[in-house]
């Protein structure tokens, strides 16, 4: 029986409080007219028979007797043998209204009796002595009882007074609580339309700062914030299956190649040679290891988390692993001593090798190595005297196994997967890394992460 709606549910708790509150009310205030009522019926037979016993302590009693107060239509005056000896024209030829007596020690006394006489039915009299003396008459005023019914107008005004504020109420909630919740049924509308493929919609927004305005902008909040995450996953699974498929290619080729020479040789052993053979499918063995040694690498980077980091020297660092190298052309180095980073130092080792073998590749007749300390950040730079990379291919370099139509391609060795995985430790660390023209020409490619503050 419970109302589903919040609207049903909040109409019918306030027209449940105006029940309680005003039922209540109505009955007391209905009591309290009655009362009223009568206490002024009692008042008024007081007071009209006070008038007629100073008239008759005065002899001016008028006959019939005349009433003075409104209303008080039954007036008798009784000898005490209880006979009537004036009475007002209702009460006259009708025998005494009552038989309770006042004493001089009570003058005066408020009577309700019931009589047939003249279908009179109940009657409420004030009982008043004239004089304290013992043949004092009483003087009997008041009015019949059944009058008094117009006492229950005043409960039957006040119910139907509670009754229509309690409609009123229940009307006035059921209509606010409508329009308060409006925007809700919109915005619910809004959000029922909204799929999954199109997160671009958004609900109307209010002004203001109630709760349904809040509301609608945490709810478009909501759906942007979900709307970006679709996106970046929708990216991330774009890039993953791309570099699925470029795996799936880079690996096929090396095992293509294994498996058509080792045919070769069974289809035709005794023209085999076998060191040539040996050499070539060594080779072949060396370029699939390399293949998944970066792809694991891949995998691996940014889920290293910052407690496998420590302070490196970066300054000693390159100066020993450039040292310790033997390349087909000479590096030159130009370094700032004293440059300290805050890094995981096998990823850092990895994005200097990376560089400088992409660099030795590539050269015509020198590598530059340039590592120097900026405001907030180290930047550590690869150069070679290469023949570039274009504008366009800038970015594009630093995708996984990309092939680009110049001497740069991977046709001079490597995976195709250097840069890329350089670029993923320059982000793991919070840096950058970017590709740009030297200036003989070449590329150069700059490398930038936080420095470490002493």
């Amino acid at each position: 029986m419970r109302p589903r709606s919040i609207r049903g549910r909040i109409t019918a708790l306030v027209t449940l409080l105006a029940v309680l509150l005003l039922i209540p009310t109505a009955l007391a205030e209905g009591a309290v007219g009655r009362q009223a009522v009568t206490d002024d019926i009692w008042l008024s037979a007081r007071r009209q028979a006070d008038l007629t016993a100073a008239a008759v302590r005065l002899g001016r009693l008028s006959q019939p007797v005349r009433p003075a107060v409104g209303g008080v239509g039954l007036i008798q005056v009784v000898n005490p043998g209880h006979q009537v000896v004036d009475a007002s024209r209702r009460a006259r030829g009708l025998p005494a209204l009552s038989q309770v007596w006042p004493t001089p020690i009570n003058p005066e006394r408020d009577v309700e009796t019931c009589t047939s006489a003249a279908h009179l039915g109940c009657i409420r009299l004030a009982a008043l002595r004239v004089d304290p003396e013992a043949d004092s008459p009483v003087v009997y005023a008041g009015r019949p009882a059944a009058s008094l019914n117009s006492t229950e107008v005043f409960g039957r005004f006040f119910g139907l007074q509670d009754g229509l504020l309690i409609i009123l109420a229940a009307w006035a909630t059921w209509v606010i609580t409508g329009r308060t919740l409006k925007p809700v049924k919109a915005i619910s509308a809004d959000l029922s339309a909204i799929n999954g493929n199109d997160l671009s919609t958004r609900v109307p927004e209010w002004a203001g700062q109630d709760e349904i305005a809040r509301l609608a902008r945490t709810v478009n909040g909501t759906l942007g914030r979900i709307e970006d995450a679709k996106r970046v996953t929708d990216q991330a699974l774009g890039r993953q299956r791309q570099f699925v498929a470029d795996a799936s290619h880079e690996l096929r080729t090396p095992l293509a190649g294994l498996r058509a020479e080792l045919e070769e040789a069974r289809l035709h052993p005794a023209e085999t040679d076998l060191p040539d053979l040996l050499d070539h499918t060594l080779y072949d063995v060396d370029r699939l290891e390399s293949i998944t040694t970066d792809l694991l690498l891949l995998v691996r980077v940014g889920a290293e988390g910052d407690a496998e980091r420590t302070r490196v020297d970066l300054s000693e660092l390159v100066e020993r692993e450039v040292v310790r190298r033997i390349d087909r052309l000479p590096v030159r180095l130009h370094v700032e001593p004293g440059v300290t980073v805050h890094a995981a130092l096998p990823q850092i080792v990895r994005v200097l090798m990376n560089l400088v073998d992409n660099a030795q590749r590539h050269a015509r007749h020198a590598v530059e190595v340039y590592l120097r300390r900026g405001v907030g950040y180290v930047e550590l730079s690869v150069t070679d005297d290469g023949p570039g990379i274009g504008a366009d291919d800038r970015e594009r370099i630093f995708e996984r196994f990309t092939r680009l139509d110049t001497a740069r391609s991977r046709n001079h060795g490597g995976t195709g997967l250097g840069l890329a995985i350089a670029r993923d430790i320059a982000h793991a660390h919070g840096g950058t890394l970017v590709a740009a023209e030297s200036p003989g020409g070449g590329a150069r490619f700059v490398f930038r992460i936080p420095v470490c503050d002493d």
